[in-house]
């Protein structure tokens, strides 16, 4: 009598596993065509040689040794390579708004999350949160401009209030100003993944926590904190890969003087010097994949959710 049933079992798994085959096939294919494809077309560009008017289907290894051209040793002024002085700015740029977007993000999520008991109002101010995403970042960008500039509105409040004698120029085309529209912009992605892991701790912990003594930041430290790190982990990959390759927001808050990755193979590119431009970008996705690699050995995203 189990003959016939452990045949059918087996008839039934070639066909199960056919069907999943099928349903992962349009998800297999999207991947291939969106990003394997495009990405295998960037990186064979990369080892092409180009001139003032062509582009030159040769194997070169001429835009990599390029990049890095003099990064061996230091200028007489004691300054490094212009590939690393660039890598060097946007780290800073990056490391600046992963610390700055973590705080507010942790400190709006850990509200929405444990201090707004209602459900309704936490969706309404969810939704608030959300309200600049409403317009495109360029219009988000640009509206700093009339704040921060020379006779803006913030230089003009200084001087009434007799704090500054003559307008701060450091308030726009700046680091300031670049960090600052950073952080309005790419802050929300933080907010979200981090709100996400904080709904989903169970209170029951936090009021064990409270018996056994704890005060709130020790509750905050050694309960919040740590059964967060998923939402944290996934918003600072969020953050930190945005940052690394942006170029529109360096150079509009930037005045277009200061120099970024994103900025670089922009510039190349505009100038046609696409296998320079992929090369550079070949590098970038290698530092940003590092990055992502050392950050969920700290975390197993996969175990988490």
């Amino acid at each position: 009598m189990s003959t016939p049933v452990a045949s059918s079992h087996a008839a039934a798994a070639p066909i199960h596993a056919v069907k999943a085959w099928w349903q992962a096939a349009p998800f297999a294919l999207v991947f291939l065509l969106f990003f394997l494809i495009p990405l295998g077309l960037v990186a064979m560009v990369s080892l092409w040689n180009f001139n003032e008017y062509e582009l030159i289907p040769a194997v070169t290894l001429r835009n990599y040794l390029s990049l890095f051209e003099g990064c061996s040793r230091l200028t007489d002024n004691g300054d490094l390579c212009v590939t690393l002085n660039t890598y060097l700015s946007t780290f800073k740029f990056c490391l600046l708004v992963w610390g700055i977007t973590l705080v507010i993000g942790f400190s709006v999520a850990y509200f929405l999350a444990f201090h707004v008991r209602s459900s309704t109002m936490q969706t309404v101010l969810f939704v608030l949160c959300t309200v600049p995403f409403w317009t495109s970042n360029v219009i988000r960008m640009i509206s700093w401009v009339p704040l921060l500039g020379r006779n803006g509105l913030v230089n003009q409040a200084l001087m009434g209030m007799g704090l500054v004698n003559q307008p701060v120029e450091w308030l726009l085309f700046s680091d300031f100003s670049v960090v600052l529209a950073f952080v309005h912009l790419y802050t929300m992605f933080m907010i979200v993944p981090i709100f996400n892991s904080m709904m989903r701790i169970d209170r029951s912990l936090l009021e064990a926590a409270s018996d056994a003594g704890a005060s709130g930041w020790q509750t905050l430290w050694n309960v919040v904190v740590p059964l967060s790190r998923t939402g944290i982990l996934i918003g600072s990959i969020f953050v930190i890969t945005i940052v690394m390759g942006d170029f529109v927001t360096i150079g509009v808050m930037g005045g277009q003087q200061i120099a970024s990755i994103g900025k670089i193979i922009q510039v190349q590119t505009s100038y046609l010097q696409f296998p320079l431009a992929a090369a550079n970008a070949m590098i970038l996705l290698a530092v940003v994949l590092m990055i992502i690699w050392g950050l969920t050995r700290m975390v197993d995203i996969r175990k988490e959710l």
